[in-house]
């Protein structure tokens, strides 16, 4: 039996002890062209600092993002409000799993603060599932919005939300705090839930971007999905008809990678002409952004592609 230490935090406690008991899953190895350097640049240190200075966190860390340091080289970071352990054990993620901590009420202006620190003209807010909470978090994320407006008011604001499902006016109060992008990712296609995202349901979220342009059409909606984990090429399409048919305005699409041999292994990896692709097919059904490839995520060049999205949707009213 292999067991899944959290050398973070805390050495003797496993990261997943709900996974512990779990068979090893094995992957097949890397391909080349999804390998990335180890992060060792002075910018990369640079956000580290800021990061730990004001006792954040972020998913770059948590979730093992293979382009952490790119990213944090150039002092991009995505944070992760609400602690960093979630409510759900889904099958892909590398965020701890359990019972989470009271909210922190200093953390929406520690937030405010390090996006000043950094100079972000744009930055990415996430958060872990909070099923424990009444509105899932919703008030946390419209005060952590609402600090970084005042602080820095010409920072451009994107979210990426949990799926706030059975918390009625939940969004609502998200979507008043007007954030510039609402992301939610559906993360895979509808066949393969039960097994990667058992604790979600797919038309739920599909609903819920749906509400979200319903609400306040002038707010750009996202999401993405991973592939590799088993989905069929026609159900990649599906996902993009039914994305389209929420009027969701920017789609992601990335590789999964397997955090540890207790999660889901990856079952493909999908080539990079595959990406090229779905890009191509994803962009004759009306998104308008798109990034596909090996190393996408949902926060990637967040910054340069929402002045993207922007000019896409001004030559689009054009």
């Amino acid at each position: 039996m292999v067991v899944i230490v959290d050398t973070i935090s805390n050495p003797l406690r496993p990261r997943h002890p709900e996974k512990v008991n779990r068979p090893d899953s094995a992957s097949p190895p890397k391909p080349d062209w999804i390998r990335v350097r180890a992060p060792n640049t002075r910018g990369y240190a640079d956000t580290r600092n800021i990061v730990r200075a004001n006792g954040l966190h972020t998913v770059c860390e948590e979730a093992g993002c293979p382009n952490i340091g790119e990213c944090w080289d150039k002092k991009h970071a995505t944070f992760m409000i609400m602690g960093d352990t979630c409510t759900r054990a889904c099958a892909f993620c590398n965020v701890k799993t359990g019972l989470p901590n009271a909210l922190d009420a200093a953390e929406p202006q520690n937030v405010a603060e390090a996006v000043a620190k950094l100079g972000l003209a744009h930055v990415v807010i996430t958060s872990v599932d909070r099923d424990d909470l009444a509105d899932g978090g919703a008030e946390h994320f419209a005060r952590t919005i609402r600090a970084i407006r005042a602080a820095c008011p010409s920072t451009t604001i994107e979210i990426l939300t949990p799926d706030f499902l059975r918390k009625d006016g939940a969004l609502e109060v998200v979507v008043a705090a007007k954030p510039d992008v609402f992301n939610h990712n559906l993360e895979t296609v509808p066949s393969r839930y039960l097994t990667v995202r058992p604790g979600a349901r797919y038309f739920h979220s599909i609903r819920l971007l749906q509400r979200v342009k319903e609400i306040d059409p002038a707010i750009f909606t996202k999401s993405g999905i991973m592939v590799g984990l088993g989905e069929e090429r026609h159900e990649v399409q599906q996902v993009m008809d039914d994305l389209r048919s929420a009027d969701v305005d920017f789609l992601t699409i990335g590789q999964y990678l397997q955090p540890t041999r207790k999660h889901h292994a990856v079952m493909r990896y999908v080539p990079p002409d595959e990406f090229s692709s779905y890009e191509k097919v994803a962009y004759t059904k009306g998104f308008l952004m798109v990034s596909a490839s090996p190393l996408t995520r949902s926060s990637h060049h967040a910054g340069d592609d929402f002045a993207r999205l922007k000019a896409a949707r001004a030559a689009h009213a054009r």
